[in-house]
């Protein structure tokens, strides 16, 4: 991985190398930097593929310039494919400048990889962000300059005055991490995944490129072939490469087909020594001493917390409500120690697979819609108001709106309204969740299982996980690889119909019949933990819980009567991550704006 920085327009050098150094854990090996008027291009590299140095960027090509944050595993059958003067041997950043020679930005559809990258082409540049946003990219543009880079700490020495977006803090609350193209900085955006941006002459114009929905099945392979494959094209490096394992069956069906590739990957799992019930490592190392594997235990403590915690916020730039953030920078931090330069890691497949129990609660409180009698029911769920999420549930489907608005919405809008010195209108936060309905709706799939994935990979995964792992990868220049986000292998998935999908009704039914030829029964259906951590009993020990009431004595932005109630809720183990999302927004605003 890298870190992109540019500036198109008027700039200072000395600003602009200041801003640079912001980003450069994102890549230690090298820092190139293009100087030119009205052009600044940078870029901080960490060596993956082709670690000569006539591999550095930024890369120039004839009256073609490009600052790449990523990798393209097909990048050598894409070389066979170009007739081009190479002046590397591997390099996939120059892959990208022939096959944009050769085919323009359309050439984004025969990329196959993870990626971020700016691409100037005389007058044009191009911002773009892989299919499922993997890589970030952010940008601002005010009179004088259009900004751009891998991380908002490099943007914001640009602002003329830091101000909150009202819209990034509203939708924040609702699904965990702001939607696009919000950030909590007012005036710096975000690029969703699967979309591009082109900046000329001032202006800013922004397609989307890749919508799930709207594939086609592009292989007739099986799933286990293309399962195969994408772990094949992750492993394909000269550096060393670890495994994330929890107890789960995402990271063991990783390692299994590794190991059944001939590589043996060693494998860092998360354990907390004071609370038995979070800890994966009884059931990881099961799993390790089944396949073979050296793993590696990182034991984290409330000592560990309080010592890292401002360090990973300030790390993340702005909220964003995970509380496995901490606990994996420290596992992080911990493989890249030891040496290795690549982790695989699981995200995607609970999304793909149906992997969440919700899933199957949703479906079936979906049937609900279908009674004739709905309407003393309405009455008496608007009557009768209630903080419990089911309550929530069942007043949608009796007012025929949308029930499933992803896996990672927490405040609901009457909770906002309740909370906020403002007024939230019901179902107010759908407006940003629209554009992604309305383009589900218009492709050829109808079933709520495909709804709740398509919006799931959208932002959950988009926006909340991957964000959170890059961040906490990036923070010691390591690079996290998501073998189950292989596009190929995801719209393979997606497009089998519903029924094979749910299959007898449990989570991952796929991955599990897939799986039994590589994993033992026990492994095959273990509950699912997911990083748990105990996030909350820390925060009210450490007592840094009392931040959230001194944030608002100050800004008036909640109703004290109501956080009191939720840190009450929170201490009797409910509620959690609301009051961790308002902690988290709390920090943000003192460092900020206080």
């Amino acid at each position: 991985m890298c870190g992109v920085f540019g500036i198109i327009g008027e700039y200072s050098s000395i600003k602009a190398r200041e801003a640079l150094k912001k980003i450069a854990h994102r890549g230690r090996d090298h820092c190139g930097i293009i100087e030119q008027q009205n052009l600044f291009l940078a870029h901080h590299r960490l060596s993956i593929t082709d670690n000569h140095p006539r591999s550095h960027q930024p890369m120039r090509r004839k009256k073609l310039l490009l600052s790449f944050n990523g990798e393209i595993y097909n990048h050598k059958a894409l070389r066979q494919e170009l007739d081009y003067p190479w002046q590397t041997s591997t390099s996939d950043a120059e892959v990208i400048l022939a096959a944009y020679e050769r085919w323009g930005i359309e050439c984004i559809h025969r990329f196959e990889g993870m990626f971020a990258f700016a691409l100037i082409d005389e007058e044009k540049l191009y911002l773009v962000r892989d299919r499922f946003g993997k890589k970030p990219m952010f940008y601002y543009q005010n009179g004088e300059a259009f900004v751009f880079g891998s991380e908002i700490k490099a943007l914001r020495p640009f602002l003329k005055t830091v101000q909150m977006n009202r819209d990034a803090m509203r939708s924040y609350l609702s699904f965990l991490a702001p939607t696009p193209p919000h950030t909590f900085y007012e005036g710096i955006e975000k690029l969703q995944s699967g979309e591009y941006l082109c900046f000329e002459r001032g202006k800013i114009t922004k397609t989307t490129y890749y919508d799930l929905p709207h594939t086609s099945l592009r292989s007739s392979k099986t799933l286990e072939e293309l399962l195969h494959e994408s772990i094949h094209k992750r492993l394909d490096t000269e550096v060393g490469v670890a495994a994330l394992l929890s107890g789960g069956i995402d990271s063991a069906m990783i390692c299994a087909i590794a190991s059944h590739q001939g590589k043996k990957l060693p494998t860092f799992t998360l354990g907390y020594d004071e609370y038995s019930g979070y800890d994966e490592r009884v059931n990881a190392k099961a799993t390790a001493e089944f396949l073979g594997l050296q793993n590696t235990e990182v034991v984290i403590s409330r000592s560990d917390f309080d010592s890292h915690l401002d360090e990973v916020l300030d790390q993340m730039d702005e909220p964003l409500n995970d509380p496995a953030a901490l606990p994996l920078y420290l596992l992080m931090k911990k493989i890249s120690s030891d040496g290795y330069k690549v982790v695989l890691s699981g995200e995607g497949s609970d999304e793909l697979f149906l992997g969440y129990r919700q899933y199957f609660e949703y479906l079936d409180i979906e049937k609900a819609a279908s009674l004739h009698h709905k309407n003393w029911l309405k009455k008496y769920f608007h009557s009768n108001f209630s903080m419990n999420r089911e309550w929530e549930w069942y007043k949608r489907i009796f007012d025929e709106t949308l029930l499933f608005r992803t896996s990672g919405e927490k405040f609901t809008d009457l909770q906002q309204n309740l909370l906020l010195r403002e007024n939230v209108r019901d179902n107010e936060s759908l407006r940003f969740l629209q554009p992604y309905r309305d383009s589900f709706t218009q492709s050829r799939f109808s079933h709520p299982s495909h709804w709740y994935s398509t919006i799931d990979l959208k932002l959950f995964v988009g926006e909340h996980f991957l964000s959170k792992l890059d961040r906490v990868s990036m923070a010691h220049t390591l690079e996290a690889r998501t073998p189950f986000l292989d596009h190929t292998l995801a719209e393979s998935i997606f497009s089998k119909s519903p029924e094979e999908r749910i299959g007898e009704g449990g989570t991952k039914y796929l991955l599990k019949q897939l799986g039994k030829k590589y994993l033992n029964d026990e492994i095959l259906n273990r509950r699912k933990k997911g990083f748990a951590n105990p996030y909350m009993e820390w925060l009210i020990a450490s007592r840094r819980i009392e931040l959230i009431r001194e944030v608002n004595d100050k800004t008036g932005l909640f109703y004290p009567e109501v956080i009191e109630e939720y840190q009450g809720l929170a201490r009797r183990g409910k509620f959690k991550q609301h009051v961790w999302g308002l902690y988290l927004l709390s920090h943000w605003i003192k460092r900020e704006l206080f």
